[in-house]
């Protein structure tokens, strides 16, 4: 079975329009957060989110093909482009049918969904856009990229809230491993800095409600934690077979050596008791690459900064890696990122490939009050510098969906 390289990453982020922007500002822990721009967020009980800053479409897309893309295509079309060009992948010299594109989205076109419902109702159906469904359709991040890059290979959407993106790494492993590719574009997308959207997680009082203290509101682990933080953008990887990134002497950052995906069959949002769905999603990631638990130094955590999620992902932890677990780090972008939903696994996985690159691990910030039901350390408030070998990302969606990563040095 191939082994599978990490050669090229792309982010669109809160903190960041680049991988090496996104990169920097998360180990000096700069938070992303501040006041809803998108919309009149008037009457919300929620007013705060982590907005891109910045970002111009037209950067990465035709201005024709920007107003036939709902933004959730948009940032995952920018960050592509970018993890090709890191790759330094030459398109035109590979066999394009054995390139694939698997991307994952929670809720894709919520914008343009919106948007047309609204036309609909104050102008009729004969004003609805005849590219209202090709813009909001959940496959269309994964289509829209195979049409830009003209890639041949498996082309699909992986949908599983904030899983998503986590999802389509691990089924792109897949398919490398299997010999159904030889390059694979994998990650996650998300735009649901929208009223509807941001409506409905306020209704569920699943957000933070921390509205005077933007910066300060998402702190993951912390014992005054309230909930997340609407963040948005994308994270993508280039995922290639051994042979074929050495074949042409490919820069590589890490290896993804392991995946593991579990179902709680417990609740539509809240996490299984003791985390046992999430234990087993690590715990089969490990079993996947051939690792013990005693060899992991970093978990990027779902960390969601919600009360359940914390507490039950910590619990989780300590089952899989018993008294080890006192001597990891499991510690939460999402403290500066926001949640990014179904993009989330696709940014967080470019921190942990990252991570081992630099020999950094990036901060939970915002930890000020601790919390004895999640007693490990976060990297609290500050980067910690230290060797890492072997980093696993953890994504944990609504319906019960749970996702887990592993990623190590890559030696010969």
């Amino acid at each position: 079975m191939e082994r599978v390289l990490v050669t090229g990453l792309g982010v669109v982020s809160p903190v960041g329009l680049s991988a090496p922007e996104f990169w920097k500002n998360l180990c000096e822990g700069k938070s992303g957060a501040g006041r809803v721009t998108k919309f009149d967020a008037t009457g919300f009980d929620t007013t705060i989110a982590a907005e891109l800053k910045g970002f111009n479409p037209e950067n990465h897309m035709d201005r024709k093909d920007v107003k036939r893309a709902d933004p959730f295509v948009q940032y995952a079309v920018a960050a592509c482009g970018e993890a090709i060009k890191d790759s330094g992948l030459d398109l035109e010299s590979v066999d394009k049918e054995r390139v694939g594109v698997v991307i994952g989205t929670g809720i894709g076109g919520i914008a343009t969904f919106e948007a047309q419902h609204a036309a609909l109702l104050q102008k009729g159906p004969s004003r609805v856009s005849p590219f209202f469904i090709p813009m909001m359709i959940g496959d269309m991040a994964a289509g829209q990229v195979s049409m830009k890059f003209l890639t041949k290979g498996p082309n699909f959407a992986t949908v599983s809230a904030c899983a998503s993106g986590a999802h389509a790494i691990g089924e792109a492993l897949r398919l490398l491993q299997k010999g159904d590719a030889d390059v694979m574009i994998a990650g996650g997308t998300e735009a649901t800095i929208t009223p509807m959207a941001m409506a409905g997680f306020c209704s569920m009082k699943a957000l933070t409600t921390r509205n005077d203290e933007p910066e300060k509101a998402s702190r993951p682990f912390d014992k005054e934690r309230d909930g997340f933080l609407m963040g948005e953008g994308a994270g993508m990887v280039i995922l290639e077979t051994m042979t074929h990134a050495l074949s042409r002497g490919a820069r590589v950052y890490s290896e993804l050596t392991g995946y593991g995906a579990t179902a709680d069959a417990f609740h539509l949002t809240a996490p299984a008791p003791k985390g046992e769905g999430a234990a087993r999603a690590m715990k089969l990631a490990l079993e996947d690459s051939g690792l013990s638990p005693e060899s992991v130094q970093y978990i990027n955590a779902h960390g969601t900064s919600t009360p359940l999620n914390d507490k039950l992902e910590t619990m989780a932890v300590k089952t899989v890696f018993g008294e080890h677990a006192k001597r990891l780090v499991l510690a939460s972008t999402k403290s500066m990122t926001g949640h990014l939903l179904g993009a989330a696994g696709g940014i967080e996985f470019a921190a942990c490939v990252l991570s081992i690159r630099d020999s950094i691990i990036p901060p939970t910030i915002n930890y000020e009050f601790p919390d004895e039901e999640c007693d490990l350390d976060c990297a609290p408030n500050k980067a910690k510098r230290q060797t890492v070998t072997v980093a696993l990302s953890n994504s944990l969606g609504f319906g019960g969906h749970n996702a887990t990563l592993a990623t190590k040095k890559f030696e010969k």
